[in-house]
């Protein structure tokens, strides 16, 4: 199983951390619905950036 610690970036914000042990990452237009191994949900505006499969991290900049 792949997991991966998702992080997410504003306009003129440092780079936060937005969601640990995430398995799923699911994506409508804009809307990015991230899901967690035991199934918490968080879901925010905005575009992928970068996967990083081998590092397990994917980045985000948020328009929310």
């Amino acid at each position: 199983m792949c997991l991966a610690a998702v992080y997410g970036k504003r306009a003129e914000e440092d780079e936060t951390l937005l969601l640990r042990n995430v398995s799923k990452i699911l994506i409508d237009g804009d809307t990015i619905t991230l899901i967690d191994i035991i199934g918490q949900e968080k879901q925010l505006k905005g575009a992928l950036t970068e996967v990083d499969l081998a590092g397990s991290v994917v980045k985000v900049r948020c328009t929310d």
